[in-house]
């Protein structure tokens, strides 16, 4: 039998209004209508449905019985249809998001700031780690978007947007003082103590291929999960660190450290959003998205 949910919809009106009049008044169709579609129900079921009384119509037996089963039904789908619009409101929601400490630090932040504040109630699921770690969650589906810096792989068909731009340095402390007014060559610091990011991360990969195109390779002395420790590492003359300026420029500011002038000035990277293309993302992901290239929200 095929299920015509119309009629199901005029039968639970009927069975709570105990009317046929209201019910075709609150259905906003005709009273013939309503008779026809209660009529068609009853043969498609085999049973009456419902007794003309002098006050208008009530169950029988069998409609008692369906109108539990309907009730229930119109119930869950009524909840659906909120529960997507909320949705589609930004009522409710969530954004899946995968970032490093840098692209979560000095790019993303702010604007979960202002998208929590302007839509308080979707939740925003940050999975913090490393490019690489970031760009296989993605693949998997495990995320709505990325921001990564290059350089990395890209995945087949995903959409990748520059953001803004990162530029390397390398720092000291005072124990290395009488390198501050010196231009190096990259070849210099095999002979220094060295303090770098772990393998497993974009910032170390485009170090070590750029050092290697030099044929120059450094032995770190120390190898660490964040580039705020290689900071502090530095700063307390362990070695030399290689980071992002942006991580460095308090503490160079304070004079803690100092930045060493070597004969070519590292690459600019990039902070990328990367999202596959492939997926549909929720109202929220996209909304955030807007958001963080300056638009405003496109029609549906």
């Amino acid at each position: 039998m095929d299920i015509n949910l119309e009629q199901y919809r005029v039968f639970y009106q009927v069975g709570r209004c105990g009317s046929v009049t209201a019910a075709a008044k609150k259905l906003c169709v005709s009273q013939p209508a309503v008779s026809q579609a209660v009529r068609q129900l009853e043969r498609e079921l085999g049973s009456e449905l419902f007794v003309r009384t002098p006050k208008g119509v009530r169950l029988t037996q069998a409609g008692e019985l369906l109108y539990r089963y309907v009730s229930e039904g119109l119930s869950s789908i009524l909840t659906g249809e909120e529960a997507v619009r909320r949705l589609c409101s930004l009522e409710d929601g969530e954004v899946r998001i995968g970032a490093s400490d840098m692209t979560l630090r000095f790019f993303l932040l702010p604007f979960l700031e202002r998208f929590h504040e302007a839509y308080p109630g979707v939740k925003v699921k940050v999975t913090n780690g490393p490019t690489p770690e970031t760009l296989e969650i993605l693949a998997a589906g495990g995320i709505d978007f990325g921001v990564v810096t290059t350089p990395s792989q890209k995945i087949p068909e995903s959409g990748w947007r520059p953001v803004r731009p990162v530029r390397d340095c390398f720092i000291a402390g005072s124990r290395f003082a009488e390198l501050k007014d010196r231009v190096l060559r990259y070849r210099e610091l095999e002979k220094l103590p060295f303090i770098c990011l772990e393998k497993n991360t974009s910032s170390r990969r485009f170090l070590d291929e750029y050092l290697a195109k030099r044929r120059v390779s450094l032995t770190p002395e120390f190898e660490l999960a964040t580039s705020d420790m290689i900071v502090q590492f530095a700063a307390r003359n362990l070695g030399i660190g290689c980071v992002a300026e942006d991580f460095a420029a308090e503490e160079i500011q304070k004079g803690h450290v100092f930045a060493l002038t070597l004969e070519e000035e590292l690459p600019v990277r990039q902070m990328c959003v990367v999202a596959d293309s492939r997926l549909s993302l929720s109202p929220a992901a996209r909304r955030l998205l807007e958001m963080m290239a300056g638009e405003e929200p496109q029609p549906e």
